[in-house]
């Protein structure tokens, strides 16, 4: 199954706020490269109806695997804190060699804005 695959993307705007959007994508290459897939993902999200404008123009830069099918699911409401090592995608890996399959849930958020939450992880409500 080189191509088909479907990957849920998670577009995380706050950690604090919890505000985040699912998008799906379907018929994704897992042979290309994670620096391909979220270029794909930030053109697609600029141009898609029904997204909030700070949804579309938020500085994305970073993806991590979320949840993967049939596999557990965690307990945070926005993302798992834990296994950054393993769980974030590296730049020049294909999605495949990153650990992506059909059916896996990625979250799209801002580095530093991950940064800041995991130093003090307090929601805002």
């Amino acid at each position: 199954m080189a191509a088909g695959a479907v990957v849920t993307v998670r577009l995380v705007r706050s950690f604090e706020h919890r505000n985040f959007k699912p998008v799906v994508f379907q018929g994704v290459n897992l042979e290309q490269t994670v620096q391909e897939f979220i270029k794909l993902v930030r053109d697609d999200i600029a141009t898609r109806p029904g997204l909030p404008p700070p949804f579309k123009k938020y500085a994305y830069d970073t993806m991590k695997i979320i949840h993967q099918a049939h596999g557990a699911k965690t307990n945070e409401l926005v993302m798992s804190l834990e296994d950054d090592e393993k769980l974030i995608l590296q730049d020049g890996l294909t999605l495949r060699a990153a650990g992506v399959a059909n059916e896996t849930e990625v979250a799209f958020f801002k580095k530093e804005d991950y940064g800041l939450y995991k130093a003090n992880p307090q929601t805002a409500w």
